[in-house]
């Protein structure tokens, strides 16, 4: 991938996959696969455009609004973007090709609506060979779905700490040893990983995803071996329940009557500053985030509790919204850069800055819990956003008197004139409005950097 010279995303194709390539296209998967929102769509560029005298042919991808990585992603979304690997395997099989790669990090996502990007993915398919992907495709959907539904939703972490997928043998011993009994768990992580080690310790310098690989697979058998993969994954699932902040929205301290103020104040906002994009920071279910989606503007709804995180994309899912992605984010940690360099996978950061954030409801966290100045929650909020709505919740306020009911209030500057102090320096305040009766105050504000 580069920049061409207008600033659009470029794609080369070399010689060394032209051929692929010209089969894909002239197979007819392209068109089905594109047609159907499975594989993103791209446009031929002249060769002009290449970047070295290699290219054979220069693409041109539609741009995807927001890129996110499976360690940000709830366990649905993961779930669909293994479901719709397997469904484009199935189909490229149909059409003699197959794919080579069957990484999480060739999903992207239009809304909730998963899109495969690497178009040079696909390679010709040759009858009786196994799935070169099969391991890599257990390692970064498998064996993160089933540790994530069988032993601790939080184990999706793991994903940013292996970015070519989580080890087999380390999934195997961290799930639950009944699952060494399932049909499809026991044969695709379990049985798997110890084929993984067997390889290995005859040959270690083959990559271990090829361990199972070993011998002929009719296409029949392929077949379903990809059908009993997608039975395993629909059985796995997670129950959204029992943690911090799933039922904010009906344990807090607003009234009706303030919460309808706040989401017309909200509103009204957002229909000055018609953003394009936003990031609502602390969305839990996404309520004041779909004040923002459904006026048009792509919203990236982030939040630290998987089970908020959950509700809101099977609800985004349920309703067919196009411009809702609700993201896992632990703020006070947030994604960094990762991989080769640093730059494989890009942090938080560096995938800004929005048109707009919100931060409703979410500061009294950073500043009292995660114990952060006003000061630098200002200075990174400046990094991320062009135009911020944040909410100040006071020290009167309920939600943090519960904060404090166990820890030194050492928060002296943590009052609203010292929250606007600090915002100062990065921020012109141009509307404040109290709401309520607890002294919260909602604030629109613009990064002073921005003209």
């Amino acid at each position: 991938m580069y920049w061409g010279p207008d600033g659009t995303l470029l794609r080369q194709v070399n010689e060394r996959c032209s051929a692929d390539y010209r089969r894909l296209m002239e197979s007819g998967l392209y068109d089905e696969l594109s047609t159907a929102g499975l594989l993103v769509e791209h446009e031929e560029q002249s060769l002009n455009l290449r970047a070295t005298d290699e290219g054979r042919h220069v693409l041109r991808p539609r741009r995807l609004p927001f890129v996110s990585y499976p360690y940000e992603w709830p366990f649905s979304a993961l779930k669909q973007a293994a479901l719709t690997t397997l469904e484009i395997q199935r189909r490229a099989i149909q059409y003699g090709m197959t794919l080579k790669d069957a990484s999480g990090y060739n999903i992207q996502w239009d809304g909730t609506t998963p899109v495969f990007i690497d178009t040079l993915s696909f390679t010709e398919y040759e009858p009786g060979t196994p799935w070169t992907a099969y391991g890599q495709f257990c390692q970064h959907f498998l064996a993160p779905l089933a540790l994530m539904s069988r032993t601790d939703i939080r184990l999706q972490k793991l994903l940013a700490e292996h970015v070519d997928g989580i080890p087999l043998d380390l999934a195997s011993r961290l799930l639950p040893s009944r699952t060494r009994f399932s049909l499809g768990l026991g044969m695709h992580i379990h049985l798997h990983a110890k084929a993984v080690r067997r390889y290995e310790s005859t040959d270690s310098s083959a990559p271990p995803r090829d361990a199972s690989n070993g011998g002929k697979l009719s296409r029949t058998a392929l077949e379903a071996m990809l059908d009993n993969l997608g039975n395993t994954i629909r059985k796995l699932d997670y129950r959204p329940q029992g943690t911090e902040w799933a039922d904010y929205y009906e344990d807090n301290s607003y009234t009706s009557t303030a919460f309808e103020e706040k989401k017309h104040l909200v509103d009204a906002m957002l229909d000055e500053l018609q953003p394009g994009t936003v990031w609502d920071l602390g969305a839990n279910t996404g309520v004041f985030s779909r004040l923002a989606s459904r006026r048009g503007a792509f919203t990236c709804a982030m939040d630290i509790d998987p089970a908020c995180v959950e509700r809101n994309f099977r609800k985004c899912r349920a309703d067919g919204e196009p411009n809702l992605l609700p993201l896992l984010l632990d703020l006070a940690n947030p994604s960094p850069a990762i991989g080769w360099a640093h730059t494989e996978r890009d942090s938080l950061a560096g995938r800004g800055p929005c048109d707009s954030l919100m931060a409703l409801a979410l500061i009294h966290h950073l500043a009292i819990s995660n114990n952060v100045p006003l000061s630098r929650v200002a200075e990174f909020f400046n990094s991320l956003c062009r135009n911020l709505i944040i909410e100040f919740v006071p020290k009167s306020d309920p939600q943090v008197r519960r904060l404090l009911a166990s820890r030194e209030d050492i928060f002296d500057d943590y009052t609203p004139a010292g929250f606007e102090n600090a915002f100062a320096d990065c921020f012109t305040i141009l509307q404040r409005h109290e709401v309520g009766e607890e002294g919260r105050c909602l604030y629109l504000m613009r990064a002073t950097d921005v003209d």
